[in-house]
Order: C-alpha cells, then structure tokens, then sequence
C-alpha cells in the first residue's frame, strides 16, 4: 500500500525522525492559512500525488511570500501532473503540502527495504541525494554504502555511525545522521514497510538532519494491525479495476496488451504473460486469482479483464495444486455463462484432476480452446488473435 508524502511525515515525526514544519492542504485557501500558521521568509508547495518526479513536472515549487503561496496553490491544485512515473496519463493534483523552507548545505539519500537475496532488510545511504537511486546504481554504484540488519537485533549503532561516516559527515552532522538513522529504521521496521526512502535527506547549514522527502510503502498483508496507517489509503490514487479486484483478494495490475491472462499464483503469472510475449503476443494485465480458485473468484476476474475494451482474447492458465482443476474448469464454465463472455478463451489446465477438467471443458460446447501446455496455450491465444 501506497501513501502520500505529507503521511509518511506524519508517521516519521511519531518516530522522532525530523522532518519540515508543514501540513496539508486542498483547497488554495487552506495552502495560505498552512503557510501563514508555519511562517517564514521561505514555503514549498509540493503537489501530493503517489508518484516520484513531481518537481521536473511542475509539482514542487519553492515560493516566497503569500502571494506566491496562493499563484502556484493556484496553479498546482487540479493539474494533471504527468511525471516518469505516472505515465503518459499523468495523476489530477487533489491536495497539496505547504512546507518550511530549510537552508540547505548538502543532499544525501537513505533508503531501507528487504534484500530478497540475503532475506534481510538493507539500510542503503548515497551521496547522491535528489538522483534515482536506480540510476546511482547502474552508473556509480560504488557510491551507494549497504547494511544489512540481522532480524534478531534490528539496526545497530556502529551500523548507522558506519553509514553516517560513509556520507562524509562529521561533529553534530554526524551525531544527528547517527539518530536519525536509528530512528528511520524503527519506524521502517515496527509500521511494517516494505519501503522507507528519503529522497533528498538534507544536512541544513545549522548542522540538522531532516527527511525532505519521504516515501513510504507498506505490506498489505501487515495493514491490519496498522488501523491508522491503512486508514490513509487514498483510493483516487489507485486504479478503479485495481481497487475491484482487492475486493475478492485478486492481485491485478493492468498493462497494455490485448490477452487478458487469468493464472493462480504470481510466478505462474509472471512465467505466462513472458511466454506470452515469446509467442509474439501482448500480455493485458496480471492476474493473479491465487491458491484457491473458484466460481466466485473466475466470476470476478472475467468480470474486470473484460472490463478492459482492448482485450480481445483471454487465457487461463491453473495449475492445481491445492486447488482441483475439475473445479476450476467448472467454475470458468459457470463464470463464462454468467458474464456471458464472447472472445475467444484458451484454457491451460494442469495438476490435480487435469484430465476432468480437460473433459468438462470439452463437453461444454462452448468457445474455449483447450491447450496442453502453457507454450501450446500461448501460441493458441496469439493464434486466434491472428485471424
């Protein structure tokens, strides 16, 4: 789960880590009554949309005086803010954070996430503050400094002066690095984040150390001991078919293709919209309808593939494990009556009862293609859409 910048600082100021004085705003009214309540010769006004590269598109501007406040809360509130990572589309500007200016001395970057190869959460720090980190990484990576925290201990205090010292910091720098460090790192650690990244991290000329950006996502399986953060879920963030499918516990994330792809597990769903491609088609989405599909669970996911008008075919792809496929193929004849569903339908069934399933199918007499294999299945479905 995704949340916006101005509640990450909301969480991070409960942990201690400091941030800038802001709050939020939607309306321009409200933009100006922030920046008269926090004071100053110096605000930002940042546009707070779930998407990085808002400032190259116009999102974040540094403002001085009320008048400014007002022109660009103005300007911001209601654009369509199109970043490298909204996509072409771009996101409606709904509320704003009206900041502090801080005087900045030197930019860093903090991040801390799961290393998936050493099955442990990594602290990562860079000198390259503001930058990608992923660019850091292909370009300079000897300019990126890890530690990975032993689960049993969490992090240590000789691995964030490590990470401070690797930064180049020193005096009260240093010993405000070291805590803010620690502090990040619980509140990564115990609100269950998958990511905490802080993009810039600002050294102030005074010697403070604050977050200027923050990012914060979290496990959704951990949301419900985590009320209050999952309450911060803004759901005109998020894409409508998205939101429909978290209703029946589907996985789905739409793409750009014309094969709608329906598949139990995310491996299997991965390996299947890449053999997909192989075969010379285009992947529509992932679906992952999980370990225990059924009637209701294929009723729902033909319901939004075929919510998408580009898909013009759909395959299914099970391997029973848990699952029996007879049922499966049951419930996909059910669901295809149900939805009432006209586009050619490849079926790749496999595992437990595969070959009922296979006769379910046939004596159906319905518009489905039964295929063998998954690379049988792919070439099939990129088959039909050939004609």
């Amino acid at each position: 789960m995704k949340i916006h910048e101005y509640q990450a600082k909301e969480i991070l100021r409960k942990y201690n880590v400091p941030v800038p004085n802001g709050k939020v705003a939607y309306t321009v009214d409200e933009a100006v009554a922030v920046a008269k309540e926090i004071g100053g010769k110096i605000r930002v006004v940042k546009a707070q949309i779930h998407a990085g590269g808002r400032g190259l598109g116009g999102g974040v501007k540094v403002v001085k005086g009320l008048t400014e406040v007002r022109k660009y809360a103005k300007q911001i509130l209601g654009m369509n803010l199109i970043t490298h990572q909204t996509g072409p589309e771009g996101t409606i500007v709904k509320r704003l954070l009206v900041e502090q200016g801080v005087n900045i001395e030197k930019e860093f970057y903090v991040g801390i996430t799961l290393d998936r190869a050493s099955s442990k959460n990594t602290v990562m720090v860079s000198t390259e503050g503001g930058m990608e980190i992923e660019k850091v990484a292909a370009e300079s990576p000897e300019k990126i400094i890890k530690e990975s925290v032993d689960p049993s201990v969490g992090l240590q205090a000789y691995q964030a002066r490590a990470l401070a010292f690797g930064l180049g910091l020193e005096g009260i720098q240093f010993k405000n690095a070291v805590k803010f460090l620690l502090s990040l790192y619980k509140a990564f650690y115990e609100t269950d984040a998958s990511i905490a990244e802080i993009n810039p991290l600002v050294v102030t000329k005074e010697g403070d150390v604050m977050a200027l950006d923050a990012k914060m996502n979290f496990d959704d399986n951990a949301m419900f001991k985590h009320k209050d953060i999952f309450a911060y879920r803004d759901l005109d963030e998020e894409d409508p078919l998205e939101i429909e499918a978290s209703k029946y516990n589907l996985n789905y994330i739409k793409l750009d293709g014309n094969v709608g792809c329906m598949v139990n597990g995310a491996g299997l769903a991965m390996a299947t919209m890449d053999i997909i491609k192989l075969a010379g088609g285009d992947p529509a989405n992932f679906l992952d309808v999980g370990g225990s599909a059924n009637k209701e669970t294929v009723a729902a996911g033909f319901k939004i593939i075929l919510t998408d008008p580009k898909v013009k075919a759909i395959l299914i792809n099970i391997f029973g494990g848990i699952v029996r496929c007879d049922r499966v193929a049951q419930g996909v004849i059910d669901a295809v009556n149900q939805e009432k569903v006209t586009i050619p339908i490849i079926v790749r069934l496999d595992g437990t009862n595969a070959e009922e399933a296979q006769v379910l199918l046939n004596k159906s007499k319905m518009n489905f293609e039964v295929a063998a294999t998954l690379k049988d299945a792919a070439e099939k479905v990129t088959a039909v859409l050939a004609k």
